[in-house]
């Protein structure tokens, strides 16, 4: 006698899976939505209790909304002493709270650079500066030609690397120094290297040494809005065929941590005769956190005087219309009667008239850097609107869908009931 097979139930759980399915995600859909609609204020309060512990373990101002706050203040900036460079930078300086690192070849202008930064800071307010001489090669009659107030720079020579570095993380983290520059990476000396003998092998000290620096560095930075300067010098890469054998020493790790690296080089030769007198030199903005790279600036260092900022206010000034250049005559727009014929002379007469100079300047400054400052705002105010949009937009589309899914449930339990 044939065993009658067991069909009916299997068929039946097959054809009845899919509904049970489609039941079971109507059910936890409509779970869902009740439970994000009721637990928004239990989310709010658990976020509080959060913000409160978190508070009491590391202290007030660990946690906090990015808009309430001083980061999302527009950045302070130390002018470089140079107009075109501020321009590249696209912020009017270097900024506060920041690492900066000036790299190139010999003799191209880093200290000078690095020097004049320190006059502008001075100027600013009276900041506080601090230049810690690694290479013991700083020049205090040339430092006092660039404008620095010698008599309020704080110097340190350090014997090592962890000695030069120890002393810059101090006076960041004492809060009264606006501005530190270091001279340079590359004269870093290990306290490993200096104890050992000529010749031995140290693999990457310096490289490590700069690393653990920079992490300690970086938060003492932003919270005390002091810029550190790094300078450093170029090296060779062996066996390089392809690409650009360069490289800055002390490892990767300064690379990362700046927000802005300037590649100076020096151009051609500024020439009185057959004396030269300065260097024509270019700055690229080789990275740059806070405004978009790869800007450059033309400016003249003179020798024994540092940028020549009066030949840029008459570069820019032509460029920009506050001045007037008719073949080799110049004269201030608005007025037909020239200052100088040539730009040596019109020099001459920017350095006799320096009231005259400090107006071209104030009025370049207006024209350069607040209609960056009014986009910046503008910007700011159209994305608050945006938000607000996006967030009216996102309350509806919620509303809607809790509707629309506490409908479906009851539909699917009626059906339910009609097939039973």
């Amino acid at each position: 006698m044939l065993r009658r097979l067991p069909l009916l139930g299997p068929m039946k759980a097959t054809l009845t899976s899919p509904y049970l399915s489609f039941v079971r995600f109507k059910r936890s859909a409509a779970k869902s939505a009740r439970i994000s609609a009721t637990s928004g204020s239990d989310r709010s309060a658990a976020l509080t209790m959060a913000i409160r512990q978190i508070e009491s373990s590391f202290g007030k101002g660990a946690v906090m909304q990015l808009g309430s706050t001083k980061i999302a203040e527009r950045v302070d900036v130390i002018s470089s002493g140079s107009l075109s460079l501020d321009l590249a930078l696209g912020v009017g300086g270097i900024p506060r709270g920041r690492v900066v690192e000036i790299y190139g070849p010999e003799s191209s202008g880093k200290t000078t650079l690095a020097l004049s930064c320190i006059a502008e800071a001075q100027k600013a307010d009276g900041g506080i500066c601090a230049f810690i001489d690694a290479e013991h090669a700083i020049d205090a009659h040339y430092a006092k030609a660039l404008g620095v107030d010698i008599d309020a720079l704080y110097v340190s020579q350090p014997d090592s690397g962890e000695e030069a570095l120890e002393i810059a993380d101090t006076l960041i983290r004492s809060g009264a120094v606006d501005l530190v520059v270091l001279d340079s990476v590359a004269a870093l000396v290990p306290r490993a290297e200096l104890e050992g003998e000529m010749g031995d092998q140290q693999i990457a000290l310096q490289a490590r040494l700069m690393s653990q620096a920079l992490r300690k560095l970086t938060g003492s930075l932003s919270k005390s809005n002091c810029t550190i300067i790094f300078l450093n010098q170029i090296r060779q890469k062996v066996g390089i065929i392809f690409g650009s054998p360069e490289v800055t020493s002390g490892g990767t790790a300064l690379r990362y941590y700046a927000s802005v690296r300037l590649d100076i080089r020096r151009k051609t030769a500024i020439k009185e005769g057959d004396t030269i007198v300065g260097n024509e030199t270019v700055v690229k903005v080789a990275k740059n956190k806070l405004a978009s790279p790869f800007q450059v600036a033309h400016f003249d260092m003179i020798f024994g005087h540092g940028i020549d900022r009066h030949s840029e206010l008459l570069d820019l000034g032509v460029q920009r219309g506050l001045l007037k250049r008719s073949g080799a005559w110049y004269s201030l727009a608005g007025s037909e009667e020239p200052i100088a014929q040539g730009k040596a002379k019109a020099k001459v007469f920017l350095q006799q008239n320096p009231e005259v100079a400090l107006d071209l300047e104030s009025k370049l400054r207006r024209m350069l850097f607040e209609p960056v400052e009014a986009k910046v705002k503008s910007d700011e105010a159209v994305v608050e609107v945006e938000n607000e949009v996006v967030k009216e937009d996102d309350d509806s589309i919620a509303t809607q869908g809790t509707e629309e899914i506490h409908g479906d449930v009851d539909d699917g339990s009626t059906s339910k009931g009609d097939c039973s």
